[in-house]
């Protein structure tokens, strides 16, 4: 079986660089995750949230692109329609998520933090996961989707 990576002709260590990159940056904030331990507690939870939001956008974009009904003359239009929609479902997913947060951790500071940070990586996955495709079949790396 052929895997999204090796699909795009990028090396397993690429797809692994995302991961080393996000790991030193919050090392970079290691000594404010010792002090609020709810941080590493949640952080799982706003990363899944963007991956899965991430994930259907490109489900679309990827799909628009195959049945070639995606170009750039609508380009502009499918990526505000992801936005709006990323910011509907990032609202509501940020203040179910926040409540819960609330709830458990009896923190609004955190849990207004948590909302905001669902809501913006909702919006960076919807952005992401229209132009990431439409940018590589542009420069033609998407090779199965535009022959």
């Amino acid at each position: 079986m052929i895997s999204a990576m090796s699909a795009l002709g990028m090396p397993y260590p690429a797809a692994l660089l995302t991961a080393f990159v996000a790991s030193a940056i919050i090392g970079i904030f290691d000594n404010v995750v010792e002090q609020v331990v709810a941080l590493a507690i949640l952080m799982p939870v706003v990363a899944s949230m963007g991956g899965i939001a991430g994930s259907q956008t490109l489900a679309v974009a990827i799909r628009g692109i195959a049945l070639n009904h995606l170009h750039q003359s609508n380009l502009k239009l499918l990526v505000n329609k992801e936005l709006k929609i990323a910011t509907i479902n990032g609202l509501i997913m940020g203040l179910v998520i926040a409540g819960v947060v609330y709830m458990v951790f009896d923190s609004w500071p955190l849990a207004l933090i948590i909302c905001c940070a669902i809501f913006l990586n909702s919006l960076a996955a919807a952005a992401s996961g229209t132009l990431i495709p439409f940018t590589l079949k542009k420069f033609m790396v998407l090779v199965w989707v535009t022959r």
